[in-house]
Order: C-alpha cells, then structure tokens, then sequence
C-alpha cells in the first residue's frame, strides 16, 4: 500500500483488561468502529496509546494484530519515542517486519537534544530504513520543538515526508507552506485546533477523542475537504467541550471514560495512570454525557 498522508489518523488507546493484559477482543471493536466511520488510518503507541508503559513483545502483538484486522484496508503506523537511537533504529527495522507501513517520530525522549542532535537522530532513523516517516512535532509536551530550520536539513530524508503539528501555533501551519511549498504533508495534531489549521491547508488530522466518536471526527473533515466549512464548524463547535479532554495530562484517563460510556472502549489504565474517581471523574463525566445527549445528527 502506497502510504498517504492524509485524513483522520485515530491515536488509538491500548486497551487492557482488568488484569492488565492487553485485552484485543475490545481493541477489536473499537478498530471496527474507526474503520466504519471511514478513518484513514491507525497510529499505535503514541501517547494516548501510554507507549511509555508497552512493552517491545505488546506493540509486536498490537501491530501484527492490527496489521491482519486491517488487512490492507487502511495503513498502520507505529509510533517511536525513544531515548536512545540506537533503540529507535532497532523499534524501526521491527516495525517493517511487524507489517507496519508506516512511522510516526518524537524526538529523544528524557533528554532535550539541541539543533545538531535532533537532527542527527531523525536522520540517523530515516536512513534506516524504508518506511514513510512522520515527525511528531510538540515542544509543548516533550520539550523539544523542530523548528523550520531542522525540517530543512531534515529534506534530504526522502521518506521523512509529513509533519503532525502540535506546536499549539495554528501560524506554523502557513509558516511550513510557504517555506517548503508541498514538501511536506501537514496534519493537526491538537484536537481543539483541528478545523482552523485543516482551514489552512493541513490535509489530515492526527486525532484524539476520534478514539470514541469516530463518525463526528471523519465527518469534521470530509465536511471541510468538500468545502461544507459551515457544516463542519456546527459540529465543530459542539465537539470543542470534549475536544478539550485531549489538551490535558490526564488525556488517556479522560478519552478512555468517553469510549467506555460510547460502548467502545474501557477505563483500565496501566500504572502510574490509575482510573477516575470522585470529583474528577464526575465532572469529566458531566462533559462526555452532555455531549453524547446534544450530539448532531451526522446525514
């Protein structure tokens, strides 16, 4: 499959039992449920996926599985955050055995690289390997931000090919196009941001709360890809209240409540993260219910 930057990419959650195994039967449906509503594609192990607790033996297990529940229908891409290089080109070479079409980057982990060193570990991963590669852009969570200046050294690195932006600076998306033209695909990497930078030519959206309301979040961006922008900011608009719950620390706590009260997913977290309770849970209950009573109804 010819991988294509584009669309609504879910960041799917690990789902676990309440052993804490990985638990595929709920994976499964919630897999089903994205590709239902016409997703374009899967992300595993990124942070609302808690990659910084999988083992290397559970994303083989969730990529192969993935990989065959997918079956050549949409790509699946693995997700990269390591602190040393030489385990990230290892993750990498993995990744294609797997059948995983695709990688999306963070840079170093644990360690704030400068210009040089950035650019060196995202070269020295490319240069690996044969897989289309996205890098993940968010100085606001991991600290360090690659600027317009490394992404142009970083265009030497042919299947360095697309960037999800989550600078939080919706002005980066104008900024990238007007330096590197096509050269790199640019997808939203904030839900709370995503109309506004898909508005400004990014051409796909790396989502969050896609993982419990799949057909609002495709239905977002077919709305804008035909030009229904009106139709697309009503939903838009009603979806920003849960939107909200991927711009805080406790994201995969609050999305995983969402998919549990959508029949799609459960609560069970891996420690450190631990489930809801009391107030907080109540009050990001009140959220999730309001909006699965008001939700619009999707023609």
């Amino acid at each position: 499959m010819l991988m294509e930057w584009k669309g609504i990419l879910p960041a799917l959650t690990t789902k676990f039992t309440a052993d804490d195994e990985l638990d595929l039967h709920l994976f499964e449906k919630n897999l089903n449920a994205q590709m239902d509503a016409g997703v374009h594609g899967i992300i595993l192990g990124g942070t609302l996926g808690e990659a910084s607790v999988l083992t290397l033996q559970e994303k083989e297990i969730l990529v192969k599985f993935a990989v065959k529940k997918t079956a050549g229908k949409i790509p699946v891409i693995l997700n990269i955050a390591e602190g040393s290089t030489k385990e990230a080109i290892s993750q990498a070479a993995l990744a294609k055995d797997w059948g995983a079409e695709g990688l999306m980057l963070l840079p170093p982990m644990r360690y704030k690289t400068d210009h040089r060193e950035t650019v060196y570990y995202f070269t020295s991963i490319a240069n690996s390997t044969d897989l289309p590669i996205m890098i993940y852009n968010n100085p606001v969570d991991y600290k360090t931000e690659v600027t317009l200046d490394m992404f142009e050294e970083l265009t030497v690195c042919k299947n360095i090919q697309a960037i999800k932006e989550s600078t939080r600076d919706v002005t980066n998306v104008t900024r990238t196009i007007n330096r590197f033209g096509e050269r790199y695909k640019i997808l939203c990497g904030v839900d709370t941001l995503a109309y506004e930078e898909l508005c400004l030519g990014a051409v796909g959206w790396v989502a969050g709360l896609v993982c419990a309301f799949p057909n609002e979040t495709v239905k977002i961006y077919n709305c804008i890809n035909e030009g229904k922008y009106k139709e697309a900011l009503a939903i838009y608009r009603w979806f920003m209240p849960l939107l909200e719950l991927d711009i805080h620390p406790k994201l995969v706590q609050y999305i995983k409540l969402a998919e549990t009260k959508n029949g799609i997913g459960s609560e069970f977290v891996r420690p450190p993260r631990l489930v809801l309770q009391g107030e907080e849970r109540n009050r990001i209950s009140k959220i999730i219910d309001d909006g699965i009573k008001t939700r619009p109804s999707l023609k």
